[in-house]
């Protein structure tokens, strides 16, 4: 559907909808179009109505909903060209809005949530109407006809079980009215995110929370992920706050398992449609009192870090895949990746073969999705990778002032200013400085770049590229 164009969906299979779809008169009520003339603006003059046995089988239906989508858009523009004068406003967007679907429901797409379940409420009352038509008169069908002057003669208006409905000629005349038009071009400019749907793993704290809050800003939709459900509930809110109660949703995931991988991307599909935009901010950095990395901590940094991102992106792609239109991923490594320590091996190690995983996957998923990251030099604040313990064995490594009185967030802003000292910036890394990159490259002012990873490190020279 959003292959010309994008859209965010809606469904319902509510009994009312479904003894509609489900029922001998369906197709031809639906060909005859919605009832009242101020819906026309967002249902369009009919549903696409697909010709479908539920009894069938399921996989017909990709093929059937190709064709019909082929057909409604030749058929729309020949409405079109048929009515249009010369002032007439432009075609919109020939894709239908509401889709019917015999066994399953009915779709209804939008530039946003609300406007797609407006527009499914809309076509939900003109079922009513229809059923309300088609009981009244008993055995007596209708065969008086409404009379509206000179514009259309009582010729012109099509009666099924009792139901009668408007002429084409004026269906198009309200769709393409010219004060309708008026009101579109008068609302505000869509924004950068708009129609755009993200699902952000790691979202429930860090950098997750910062690119959840700005994609909320710039009009995207939203599902913040995480392993944490308080978390992720708790930023939901927050960008619910932002962006609407209906553009932000929020599910548990962890991305070691694919099974919750997966019920993740189900979430998302199932609340706004699809998936134009996937981020992952979720890593783990290992550490013990000792300073010694065994074995199975070694494997769970790599399995996490590396391992846990080939997963979600390879679960996600078949999504990408069916859609058939442009997507983008961005995934988070980090300054390590270049700068070898001593001591932080396992991280290193495994944001060097994160980096380079970025470059694999946007040769393999080209040229279709964009797999991009960032590598941020050390993010203290509001990061899960530094609990207190951390940040306090940090400072005394570092032989720095270490005030155990201080609150959590006064020891990361310890910590944080002397990490900035080591940059050319002296600023330290904000998580909304990662976010800010991670958009950047996610959202549409970057088309034609894949397979690169921006530093985000205030001028680390350690850094630099080789």
């Amino acid at each position: 559907m959003s292959r010309r164009q994008r859209w965010v969906g809606s469904f319902t299979d509510a009994p009312d909808v479904m003894e509609f779809v489900n029922s001998a008169q369906a197709k031809e009520l639906a060909h005859l179009g919605t009832s009242c003339p101020d819906h026309f603006i967002r249902t369009k003059i009919r549903p696409m109505y697909i010709v479908w046995d539920p009894k069938g089988d399921a996989k017909e239906l990709p093929e059937l909903v190709d064709s019909a989508i082929e057909t409604y858009r030749k058929d729309y523009a020949d409405y079109y060209t048929q009515h249009a004068l010369p002032e007439s406003p432009k075609m919109r967007d020939a894709s239908p809005t509401v889709v019917l679907v015999p066994g399953i429901g009915m779709f209804t797409f939008g530039k946003n949530k609300t406007e797609s379940r407006l527009t499914g409420e809309f076509y939900t009352n003109a079922i009513h109407v229809m059923q309300g038509a088609g009981s009244l008169g008993g055995e007596i069908p209708c065969t008086d006809v409404p009379q509206s002057g000179p514009a259309a003669g009582p010729g012109e208006f099509t009666i099924y079980e009792n139901y009668v409905a408007l002429p084409p000629s004026e269906a198009f005349r309200i769709e393409y009215w010219a004060l309708e038009e008026a009101k579109i071009q008068r609302q505000p400019p869509e924004k950068e995110l708009s129609r755009r749907i993200v699902l952000i793993a790691g979202g429930g704290s860090g950098i997750g929370r910062e690119v959840a809050l700005l994609a909320a800003a710039r009009g995207a939709h939203i599902i913040v992920a995480d392993r944490d459900t308080k978390g992720a509930e708790s930023v939901c809110e927050e960008a619910k706050a932002i962006a609407g109660k209906e553009a932000v949703g929020w599910t548990a995931i962890d991305i070691t398992d694919r099974a919750t991988i997966k019920a993740a991307l189900d979430a998302t599909v199932k609340q706004f449609g699809g998936l134009d935009i996937l981020i992952n901010t979720a890593a783990i950095f290992p550490s013990t009192p000792d300073g010694i990395i065994n074995d199975k901590l070694w494997g769970i940094t790599l399995e996490v870090n590396v391992t846990a991102n080939y997963k979600l992106t390879d679960e996600a792609h078949p999504i990408f895949a069916a859609q058939g239109i442009d997507g983008s991923i961005v995934l988070t490594s980090s300054a390590n990746a270049v700068v070898s320590k001593k001591g932080t091996e396992a991280y290193d190690v495994s944001k060097a073969a994160l980096s380079h995983l970025v470059r694999e996957l946007a040769v393999t998923y080209s040229p279709l999705i964009r797999v991009n990251g960032i590598s941020p030099a050390t993010v203290v604040k509001g990061s899960t990778m530094f609990p207190r313990d951390r940040v306090i064995a940090s400072l005394k490594k570092y032989n720095l002032p270490c005030d155990e009185t201080l609150s959590d967030d006064g020891l990361r802003n310890e910590l944080a200013r002397f990490y900035a000292k080591r940059t050319l910036t002296h600023q330290p890394i904000d998580p909304r400085d990662c976010a800010q990159a991670i958009l950047f490259l996610a959202g549409p002012n970057t088309p034609c770049t894949t397979g690169h990873i921006i530093p985000v490190d205030g001028g680390l020279t350690e850094a630099f590229l080789r």
